[in-house]
């Protein structure tokens, strides 16, 4: 087995990682010409106020890579902030020293560069973040749209609806008073993977609301806790209050309006961006049809409301009616009334001001989707090798999260064989949800709960409180892979471990 000091022994420390790894952990380059992907500081306005947040352009200063499959993943990142970091190519499924992770390279230094060449094994919705620190909250990602080379030329029209969360407050501080340490300490460098940080005592903690102040300061969300129900259990629903709910960079003050043509399909690829929000999607007066999921496709499913949690993405299309108008696409913050959204807009459609509240609370996202969810090509039929149940653990008063009981820090890595089809059952412990993400893979959904499924191909799953998913993939991709829970406060105090094998 590969034990993390042979790793780092073997390549020569993680400065030198992606240089020097050994052949197992490196696959032919495509040897397209280089995209370059700059991070840089820009601004936009949230309700009004100015906020100065991050961002990843290509060299025309769109968001993120719009590309075919065929042209191959061969990117220069540069980096144009002030802060070292990484950017994880999420969803998509590299050579490990390519996944863009400071396990598997060196940090980006301000003024730096690095390069990523490597084929792309598949076409679908993915996005882009920084996978150092806290940056993502401060809008550290970006779209990563792959497209099939069938679809040249498609009569269809495609929009983007990127979701985030957003606050004026720092998140260095944000995760201060979540944990109760210095939000100093929080924001001296440390990466949020290696802080599994203890807390002295539980604290009082007052959510903010969707007013932003100057004077206001982002917190535990009490308002938004205990509004679900299992079983007669309450669930913890939601850490923060977030000042803003965005789509594109817009809340519902001044919404993303996508020119749309009457009569047409549009494919809405929806990627939930938020560093710690689950959304209800609603497609108001429009008919959808969910065609795939984290990329992958799934038979179809149709509905005008779909839960989608932090990390995951949903490929939904959707026809515009002849007569043409203005269709607001809406997402809904779980247990909560607060939703932002875009429009689809024909030519000359009056559009009606949107109010950024619905009339009533969202319910928790759980597994009702998922129990729906077919994948149009699953896994090969097989036995499993090798059974790992991983235990989700820790609480929101210590805000104290783990694996198995450990923080990163104190991480029994997940080893496995190369050739093996492993199943994961991961089992929720504590009364808050987690989106639990594995690097490197994609897995299908095999069981919840006791009932077995041949469920969706994904990379990210939502695990509800006091319940189990179980998971299979095929090891066949060799490095040391994140496990983690992609809300980012959990993950900085703790929730991640690795998978490793040769």
């Amino acid at each position: 087995m590969l034990s993390r000091r042979r790793f780092l022994a073997s390549t020569g420390g993680l400065a030198a990682a992606a240089a020097v790894l050994p052949a197992q952990f490196l696959s032919a380059q495509s040897g397209g010409a280089l995209r370059s992907l700059s991070m840089t500081t820009r601004t936009i306005e949230v309700g009004g106020r100015a906020a100065t947040v991050f961002g990843i352009v290509d060299s025309a200063g769109r968001h993120g890579l719009d590309i075919y499959q065929s042209d191959g993943f061969d990117v220069q990142l540069m980096s144009g902030i002030d802060t070292p970091t990484v950017i994880h190519w999420h969803g998509l499924t590299p050579p490990f020293a390519l996944d863009g992770t400071e396990v598997a390279q060196a940090l980006v230094a301000p003024g730096g560069t690095h390069e990523y060449r490597f084929a792309l094994e598949q076409s679908g919705t993915f996005w882009m973040h920084s996978h150092h620190g806290l940056t993502e909250q401060s809008l550290l990602a970006a779209p990563l749209i792959v497209r099939a080379d069938a679809d040249r030329g498609i009569d269809r029209q495609d929009v983007t609806v990127m979701l985030h969360d957003f606050s004026f407050t720092s998140p260095e501080e944000i995760l201060a008073q979540l944990t109760g340490q210095p939000a100093a300490v929080i924001g001296s460098g440390t990466a949020a993977m290696n802080m599994g940080m203890m807390r002295t005592g539980p604290g009082s903690i007052a959510g903010m609301g969707n007013a932003p102040t100057t004077e206001s300061m982002a917190g535990m969300d009490h308002s938004a806790m205990g509004h679900g129900a299992m079983g007669g259990m309450q669930m913890d629903l939601n850490d923060i209050a977030f000042d803003a709910y965005l789509v594109n960079d817009r809340d519902l003050s001044d919404p993303f309006v996508a020119q749309v043509d009457r009569g047409t399909k549009v494919r809405l690829r929806i990627i939930n961006g938020a560093s710690s929000t689950n959304f209800w999607i609603d497609l108001g007066a429009l008919n959808g049809t969910l065609v795939a999921v984290d990329g992958m496709d799934v038979m179809p499913v149709f509905g005008r409301r779909f839960e989608i949690a932090m990390a995951q993405r949903l490929d939904v299309e959707v026809m515009v009616p002849g007569d043409g108008g203005a269709f607001p696409i809406l997402a809904q913050r779980e247990g909560d009334r607060a939703r932002t959204g875009i429009v689809l807009a024909t030519a000359g459609a009056e559009i009606t001001r949107l109010t950024s509240e619905a009339e009533k609370v969202a319910p928790p996202v759980l597994l009702d989707l998922e129990r729906q969810l077919v994948a149009a090509t699953p896994l090969a039929d097989q036995s499993p090798d090798r059974r790992i149940a991983v235990d989700l653990t820790g609480d929101m008063m210590s805000y104290v999260w783990g694996l198995n009981g450990r923080t990163y820090d104190e991480r029994m890595p997940l080893d496995v064989a190369t050739g093996e089809r492993v199943e994961i059952m991961l089992r929720n412990q504590t009364m808050m949800s987690h989106p639990m993400h594995l690097h490197g893979h994609h897995f299908q959904v095999v069981g919840l709960g006791a009932a077995r499924l041949n469920g969706a191909l994904r990379d990210t799953i939502i695990v509800p409180p006091m319940e189990s998913v179980t998971i299979a993939f095929d090891a066949d991709n060799p490095g040391e892979w994140p496990l983690h829970c992609h809300n980012l406060y959990h993950m900085a105090a703790g929730m991640m471990t690795t998978l490793r094998y040769l």
